[in-house]
């Protein structure tokens, strides 16, 4: 067990230590600066989950950024504000991040944030799962055009997360996610953004669309499922692998695998927050913070140099983003 396992509570940042008194069932603390979207208390089974913030790691050698992260939705039992999300985060090695919007709101949350915090450079888009719900109400190609409207803010430099998940939506809604999906690819192509692509359960269908359209310059796959054999189509085309905390997990070994297999100048790094928390936190809240986690288990995964991949990852991924 490493030194980082063994920290107290104290060890939080001040901004995420949790209250003595836990929320009652269903009640819900308010979240960050108006972002409106609260994640559940419970797991799968129905148990509460551990509400409380794990540990702060020992700071990176190098600082990286945290290319996915949803800083509008609220996890645990404290609201923290975008602000000191951002200083915890920068506390341990973590200088910037990518807020991502999956619906009209969390994308207006991501606009309007973008012009008070330098550290953060934003993406918008409909999560493949919304398209379906927009496309019953009729609302899909107004959602689709206020998109590409946000997406024109200067400090927006992707479309996503856009994608396909096909462990959600029931079969009648799929055309409507690909539909969706080829609609943010063609956006991105012509506004030169990059393209973060949610892909859940659906590795060939992804990739069968990106050999259809016309793709921006940069593709990443966010939160990177994958095993070597998708590994080896992103190296052939040039998109990046974006690893997160589920990477770290004992039941990851074909991701692990795939890491082996990425191109390093196409790696990045996420925390997919408030979700995916990095072994040994897995279920708790996550955090931008929690970044260094996950590259110290790539390090060990790829035997590199911690310094080196770190510096790898920043080049990487303002190479993606541009700069912050």
């Amino acid at each position: 067990m490493s030194s980082e396992q063994n920290l107290t509570e104290s060890a939080v940042p001040a901004a995420y230590r949790t209250p003595d008194a836990l929320p009652e069932q269903g009640e819900t603390p308010t979240s960050p600066e108006g972002g409106g979207r609260q994640r559940s208390s419970f797991d799968k089974q129905g148990e509460r989950r551990k509400l409380d913030y794990p540990p702060a790691p020992e700071p990176l050698p190098v600082p990286v950024m945290d290319n996915h992260t949803h800083l509008d939705m609220a996890d645990g039992n404290v609201s923290v504000s975008v602000t000191d999300a951002l200083d915890a985060a920068e506390a341990v090695g973590i200088c910037g991040a990518v807020q991502v919007g999956c619906d009209l709101a969390s994308s207006r949350f991501t606009v309007n944030v973008l012009d008070d915090e330098p550290r953060l450079l934003g993406a918008v888009a409909l999560h493949p799962n919304e398209a379906p719900l927009l496309a019953a109400r009729g609302e899909l190609e107004d959602a689709l055009a206020e998109i590409e409207q946000m997406a024109s803010h200067p400090r927006v430099r992707a479309i996503g997360e856009t994608g396909l998940d096909f462990f959600r939506t029931e079969p009648e809604g799929l055309e409507r996610q690909e539909y969706s999906f080829r609609r943010h690819i063609d956006i991105a192509h012509r506004l030169g953004l990059a393209l973060q692509i949610h892909d859940r359960d659906a590795h060939d269908d992804v990739v069968r669309v990106l050999g259809e359209e016309n793709l921006p310059e940069k593709v990443v796959f966010h939160c990177f499922s994958g095993g070597p054999e998708l590994a080896r189509i992103c190296n052939e085309n040039g998109w990046y692998m974006s690893f997160a905390g589920t990477s770290t997990f004992k039941n990851a070994g074909a991701i692990r695998e795939a890491m082996l297999i990425a191109d390093p100048a196409l790696m990045l790094v996420e925390t997919d927050a408030p979700f995916l928390t990095p072994h040994p936190f897995r279920g708790k809240p996550n955090a931008s913070y929690m970044v260094p986690f996950t590259v110290r288990a790539m390090a060990g995964t790829l035997g590199s140099d911690l310094g080196e991949l770190c510096s790898t990852l920043r080049t990487n991924t303002e190479a993606v983003y541009g700069r912050w």
